[in-house]
């Protein structure tokens, strides 16, 4: 995702809570991955016979759309939307229609407010474009990437513009959802979601995926300022040493009592996450007509996907994501 705190590759805030907006992203680097390579599984057996073998590059680069923030300034809309900004659930007056939905806001005020479900119909079509020219590296890029949008659209913060809690006072509520608590208790999950299924109306089912995450939000940020009501400052908080450093995060046990309130939500978002990616990249290689994946030519990744990757591992270990502080969504 963008909006959850990166805890990889040397980039440790001085603090967790306090931490600029530009450190936020989605889901957290070990949720990304595991999400990811757990969908794998999902698949049939003429997808899993190229999928398994690559699964590892499919886990490594589910982090890829996150590093992009660094280099692209277009990147950011695509992890989130702010779905409150067009009134009441279930938001009627936003179409569901990319073109209708420019044609009454703008193109401007949509990216302006995100743009993942769309977005994830546009990878959808690139991967099926992908298997349809039967090319490894397009697919396993476009698979990858297509599976962190899908991840982000699963988080209630990614749909809300109060995506950190900064307009109730519960400013960093956003990373310890999706990237804490994940860490803390992931291990635990069970990812046993059964198979992908074809998705005949890929936008229908985005769409619902993003309205089943506004419908937490409430949810979300009550139980938290419930919690925080029974526990002192120095209960809700700790500290822990990351890379050398002493960082000010939320304490564990604080994270399991808010686990258990929630009945356990990011669990079952990382679930329902993994299905959906299956399914999707199921259905993209369905649309395109079922390709055979175990004879593609094992070839060595092309130059310039390698020297892309290298200028965006740079931009994100050197650099901060780039674009206006509205984009980055603490």
């Amino acid at each position: 995702m963008q909006r959850s705190l990166l805890l990889a590759g040397g980039l440790v805030a001085a603090t967790l809570i306090a931490a600029g907006s530009w450190l936020a992203f989605g889901w957290g680097f070990w949720a990304h991955k595991r999400i990811n390579r757990v969908a794998v599984y999902t698949l049939p057996p003429g997808m899993m016979v190229f999928y398994k073998k690559h699964i590892d590059w499919i886990s490594e680069h589910a982090v890829d759309a996150d590093k992009r923030r660094y280099s692209d300034p277009d990147e950011a809309p695509r992890h989130y939307i702010d779905l409150d900004r067009y009134g009441n659930y279930p938001f009627d007056s936003l179409p569901r229609n990319w073109y209708e939905a420019v044609e009454k806001f703008s193109e401007d005020t949509l990216k302006k407010h995100g743009i993942v479900p769309w977005h994830v119909l546009l990878e959808l079509h690139q991967l099926t474009e992908a298997f349809k020219a039967r090319s490894k590296w397009r697919i396993l890029a476009h698979s990858a990437d297509l599976g962190h949008y899908i991840a982000d659209a699963h988080v209630p913060l990614h749909c809300t513009s109060n995506y950190n809690g900064q307009k109730t006072n519960q400013r960093g509520i956003h990373s310890f959802w999706e990237s804490r608590i994940p860490e803390l208790f992931g291990e635990e999950y069970d990812y046993f979601v059964g198979k992908a299924t074809y998705v005949v109306n890929p936008s229908r089912e985005i769409w619902n995926v993003v309205l089943e995450s506004a419908s937490m939000v409430d949810s979300v940020l009550a139980l938290e300022r419930e919690l925080t009501e029974r526990f002192a400052s120095d209960e809700k908080f700790t500290f822990e040493m990351r890379n050398n450093q002493s960082i000010r995060t939320y304490s564990r046990s604080f994270a399991a009592a808010y686990h258990h309130m929630l009945n356990r939500m990011q669990e079952r978002r990382m679930r329902q996450a993994i299905l959906r990616i299956g399914s999707f990249w199921y259905t993209a290689w369905v649309n395109a007509g079922q390709p055979s994946l175990a004879e593609l030519a094992d070839e060595p990744m092309p130059q310039e996907l390698q020297l892309r990757l290298e200028a965006m591992d740079r931009a994100w270990r050197e650099g901060r994501p780039v674009g206006t502080l509205s984009d980055c969504h603490d």
